[in-house]
């Protein structure tokens, strides 16, 4: 049973015994970092991984929630074994010259039954405001009170030009469709 944001903080305001602010930890053998663009006709997808998430959720006060993630430009692949060696190479992403691509969100504000996550996402050295969309859900079958374990699904897009990463844009589009799935349990 998915529960969005909104939903989240009205159970949660009805529940004053409950900590304001919950700090999670990420389980990176059950989350993702996936990516598509376009490629003439086709798509191109991939994933790069995840090596730290620190999230912080406070459902009474969803402006004081915090993200703050490290992705392994080194262990990024792509659908197929040209574009892997494309996206990691000096044209792209450049993992050789830069190894991580980070996100600290700045600002977390609700967006209807959602939230917009706005921060600073950090590729190539070159740093850029970008708002994910955010959306949280319960496992199936979970108590309702039970929120020591959620995934989050963000979603968004960036400009690969917007962090210098122009390699072949006369066959690679320049949009690049983000999907991050984190499976999260609460600490403690």
């Amino acid at each position: 049973m998915r529960l969005r944001l909104i939903a989240l903080v009205a159970v949660l305001t009805a529940a004053p015994a409950l900590a304001a602010s919950t700090d999670y930890s990420l389980d990176p053998t059950a989350s993702t970092v996936a990516f598509e663009t376009d490629f003439g006709p086709d798509i191109i997808t991939g994933s790069i991984p995840l090596l730290v998430a620190d999230l912080s959720l406070d459902f009474d006060q969803v402006r004081n929630c915090t993200v703050d993630v490290t992705l392994d430009v080194s262990g990024a692949r792509a659908s197929f074994p040209f574009a892997a060696q494309a996206l990691k190479g000096p044209k792209v992403l450049d993992a050789g010259a830069y190894p991580q691509m980070t996100f600290e969100s700045t600002s977390v504000a609700p967006a209807g039954t959602a939230a917009d996550v706005t921060g600073n996402l950090t590729i190539r050295g070159v740093t850029r405001q970008v708002t994910l969309r955010a959306e949280i859900s319960r496992p199936n079958g979970s108590d309702p009170g039970d929120f020591s374990r959620l995934t989050v699904r963000l979603t968004g897009r960036v400009n690969r030009s917007d962090f210098g990463a122009t390699g072949w844009a006369d066959m690679v589009g320049d949009e690049v469709r983000i999907l991050i799935t984190a499976r999260i349990d609460a600490k403690g």
